[in-house]
């Protein structure tokens, strides 16, 4: 019995070391952990104060673009289709192409108006001539007339010339005067049609030739050229459809002009400014490619403000949700090119703000978005213009130019 209790206690007194040991190692275990949580705090704090308080991040972002419609400019039937959904296209290429068959008849008789009305206005300055040599031949009868009269009237107290043979002269020398004014009238008339112009500029020229451009950019128009270069997309048109001013028939897409609209929290835009930094990468090429860009400004308002149902917030039940505001970020166009983005696709957005100089409002750089493949509409219908009246005018030009330079020497005298 005793051996016994001699051997407890000696067991007890062996673990005894153990049982103190113990405390004192979960002890140094808190005392690691709590060292090691105040270095990853500090740290952190080191950190958020030196860079991370200046970066404001979502991935509430989206590739954003433009969707050039293209719409046809008149009525007309489709006879081709040139381009297909996933095509790109090339700017001024001809996508879709209208019957023109009536335009084509109006254009012919326009253009045969406009002839006829270039030969008749060079008659009228070929008239200018043709009446100053009427009114020289009338003065001439005039002057023939008072001759007679005069001589007549000398030996009228000799009693060779009867007093009937007198007045018949008197009578001649009134017509003779009253056909002179005549011809002067006419001339005067046909003064007032071609003075201080010319033959293309004359009034009826112009309404014509107004007429023949109306025609011709009805014709044009019968062919759809693509405003800008890009990939199509919704197409909807198809061949033999008629289709009317305005319908949408397919959507361009020009990639190498997108940007990304980011949506960040209403109170993570206290330091954000008009020309920060931002730093992006795509979840379609993952973390390994990073875009770069900057941004060029800010939405006038939420996105719930230009919903279409905005959010009607007087009411009983209301509760507070935060909003979003949608900054605009231009990309580096150069990265933009070694990796293309489709419009829709998800970013992810850091944004350094450490630098606060710029504006959030008012500072937004002015883009303007513009083509000119319709422009060239116009310059054929001049050149269509200028070939039909000199076409009709090969002689009379010569003639009219003569003409002028007369009505303008006697305008100045």
């Amino acid at each position: 019995m005793s051996d016994t209790i001699t051997s407890n206690r000696e067991t007890a007194d062996a673990d005894q070391p153990q049982q103190v040991r113990a405390p004192a190692k979960r002890k140094l275990l808190l005392t690691l952990l709590a060292a090691t949580v105040v270095l990853v705090g500090a740290g952190y704090g080191a950190y958020y104060i030196t860079n991370g308080q200046y970066h404001q991040s979502t991935d509430d972002a989206y590739v954003n673009g433009n969707l050039v419609q293209l719409t046809p400019q008149v009525s007309g039937t489709v006879v081709a289709v040139n381009a297909d959904d996933t095509q790109i296209v090339k700017q001024g290429a001809p996508v879709v192409t209208l019957d023109n068959a009536d335009a084509k008849v109006a254009l012919s008789n326009a253009e045969a108006t406009l002839g006829q009305t270039v030969r008749q206005v060079s008659g009228l300055y070929v008239n200018n001539d043709f009446y100053a040599a009427t009114v020289a031949q009338r003065q001439s009868d005039l002057a023939r007339a008072e001759d007679d009269l005069k001589r007549r009237q000398a030996v009228a107290e000799t009693g060779a010339v009867s007093g009937e043979d007198i007045a018949h002269a008197r009578d001649a020398v009134s017509s003779a005067q009253a056909a002179l004014d005549a011809a002067r009238q006419q001339a005067a008339a046909n003064h007032a049609l071609t003075d201080r112009t010319s033959v293309e500029q004359h009034p009826n020229v112009q309404a014509a030739a107004s007429k023949v451009r109306d025609a011709y950019l009805s014709y044009a128009r019968n062919t759809l050229p693509a405003p800008v270069t890009g990939y199509v997309a919704r197409r909807s048109v198809q061949v033999g459809q008629r289709v009317s001013p305005g319908t949408p028939l397919m959507a361009i897409v020009p990639l190498d002009g997108v940007w990304v609209d980011a949506n960040f929290k209403e109170g993570q835009l206290k330091h954000m400014r008009i020309g920060q930094p931002v730093t992006l990468s795509a979840d379609v090429y993952g973390s390994s490619v990073k875009y770069h860009g900057h941004v060029v400004g800010f939405s006038a308002g939420t996105g719930a403000a230009f919903a279409v149902l905005p959010a009607q917030n007087a009411t009983g039940n209301w509760i507070k949700v935060v909003q979003r505001l949608p900054a605009r970020i231009e990309l580096d166009q150069n990265e933009l090119n070694a990796h293309p983005l489709r419009i829709g696709l998800s970013m992810q957005v850091d944004v350094e703000t450490r630098d606060e100089s710029g504006t959030q409002l008012g500072a937004a750089i002015n883009t303007t978005y513009r083509t000119d493949v319709f422009a060239q509409y116009g310059a054929d219908a001049d050149a269509e213009i200028a070939r039909i009246i000199a076409q009709n005018m090969p002689v009379a030009r010569a003639v009219a130019a003569s003409a002028t330079q007369k009505n303008a020497a006697r305008i100045a005298g």
